[in-house]
Protein backbone atom coordinates (compact mmCIF):
# COMPACT_ATOMS: atom_id res chain seq x y z
CA UNK A 1 0.00 0.00 0.00
CA UNK A 2 1.73 3.28 -1.25
CA UNK A 3 0.08 6.46 0.24
CA UNK A 4 1.12 9.75 -0.89
CA UNK A 5 1.13 12.03 1.95
CA UNK A 6 2.32 15.93 1.42
CA UNK A 7 3.51 16.55 4.83
CA UNK A 8 5.23 15.36 7.95
CA UNK A 9 2.71 14.76 10.66
CA UNK A 10 4.70 13.90 13.99
CA UNK A 11 2.78 13.23 17.38
CA UNK A 12 4.08 11.87 21.08
CA UNK A 13 2.08 9.07 21.92
CA UNK A 14 2.00 7.05 25.34
CA UNK A 15 2.26 3.05 25.38
CA UNK A 16 0.10 1.38 27.06
CA UNK A 17 -0.35 -1.18 30.21
CA UNK A 18 -0.58 -3.69 27.56
CA UNK A 19 2.33 -2.49 25.00
CA UNK A 20 -0.50 -1.05 22.82
CA UNK A 21 0.59 2.61 20.97
CA UNK A 22 -2.86 4.53 19.70
CA UNK A 23 -2.16 6.28 16.37
CA UNK A 24 -3.13 9.97 16.10
CA UNK A 25 -6.22 10.39 13.92
CA UNK A 26 -4.49 12.50 12.01
CA UNK A 27 -2.19 10.43 11.02
CA UNK A 28 -4.58 7.15 11.10
CA UNK A 29 -6.63 8.89 8.46
CA UNK A 30 -3.66 10.14 6.12
CA UNK A 31 -2.98 6.77 6.07
CA UNK A 32 -6.29 5.30 4.94
CA UNK A 33 -6.55 3.04 7.47
CA UNK A 34 -9.48 1.56 9.06
CA UNK A 35 -10.14 -1.07 11.72
CA UNK A 36 -8.72 -4.95 11.39
CA UNK A 37 -6.00 -3.17 8.97
CA UNK A 38 -2.14 -4.93 9.75
CA UNK A 39 0.80 -2.99 10.41
CA UNK A 40 4.40 -4.20 9.63
CA UNK A 41 6.39 -3.01 12.76
CA UNK A 42 10.32 -2.99 12.06
CA UNK A 43 13.22 -1.93 14.84
CA UNK A 44 15.67 0.24 12.51
CA UNK A 45 18.55 1.72 14.25
CA UNK A 46 17.06 1.82 17.23
CA UNK A 47 13.78 3.90 15.38
CA UNK A 48 10.37 1.43 15.59
CA UNK A 49 8.39 2.31 12.44
CA UNK A 50 5.18 1.09 11.76
CA UNK A 51 3.87 0.22 7.59
CA UNK A 52 0.68 -0.66 6.82
CA UNK A 53 0.34 -3.82 5.29
CA UNK A 54 -1.99 -5.55 3.42
CA UNK A 55 -1.91 -9.06 3.80
CA UNK A 56 -4.65 -10.14 0.98
CA UNK A 57 -4.07 -7.02 -1.73
CA UNK A 58 -7.60 -5.28 -1.82
CA UNK A 59 -8.33 -5.46 -5.83
CA UNK A 60 -7.66 -9.20 -5.57
CA UNK A 61 -10.33 -9.42 -3.31
CA UNK A 62 -12.51 -6.96 -4.89
CA UNK A 63 -11.50 -9.44 -7.47
CA UNK A 64 -12.80 -12.52 -6.13
CA UNK A 65 -15.87 -11.06 -4.96
CA UNK A 66 -17.08 -9.83 -7.82
CA UNK A 67 -16.24 -13.36 -9.62
CA UNK A 68 -18.33 -14.71 -6.76
CA UNK A 69 -21.31 -12.47 -7.55
CA UNK A 70 -20.92 -13.31 -11.12
CA UNK A 71 -20.99 -17.21 -10.08
CA UNK A 72 -24.01 -16.51 -8.16
CA UNK A 73 -26.03 -14.90 -10.88
CA UNK A 74 -24.82 -17.81 -13.39
CA UNK A 75 -22.33 -16.06 -15.20
CA UNK A 76 -19.36 -18.21 -16.04
CA UNK A 77 -18.45 -21.27 -17.94
CA UNK A 78 -17.36 -25.05 -17.24
CA UNK A 79 -16.68 -27.11 -15.19
CA UNK A 80 -13.98 -28.40 -18.58
CA UNK A 81 -13.37 -32.26 -18.47
CA UNK A 82 -9.75 -31.28 -20.26
CA UNK A 83 -7.75 -28.02 -20.36
CA UNK A 84 -8.48 -27.99 -24.19
CA UNK A 85 -11.73 -27.76 -23.98
CA UNK A 86 -11.43 -24.86 -21.54
CA UNK A 87 -9.28 -23.35 -23.93
CA UNK A 88 -11.09 -23.68 -27.09
CA UNK A 89 -14.28 -22.34 -24.57
CA UNK A 90 -12.11 -18.97 -23.60
CA UNK A 91 -11.15 -18.36 -27.45
CA UNK A 92 -14.85 -18.61 -28.68
CA UNK A 93 -15.70 -16.14 -25.92
CA UNK A 94 -13.41 -14.03 -26.67
CA UNK A 95 -14.24 -13.93 -30.65
CA UNK A 96 -18.02 -13.41 -29.62
CA UNK A 97 -16.87 -10.21 -27.69
CA UNK A 98 -14.16 -8.69 -29.92
CA UNK A 99 -15.10 -5.16 -30.70
CA UNK A 100 -15.45 -4.53 -34.53
CA UNK A 101 -13.62 -1.82 -35.86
Amino acid sequence: MKIQVKENLSSAVKIGASRQVVIPKRIHDALGLQPGDYLQVELSKGVVIFKPKTLIDKKILEDVQASMEDIRNGRFSGPFDTADKAARSLHKAARTHQIKK
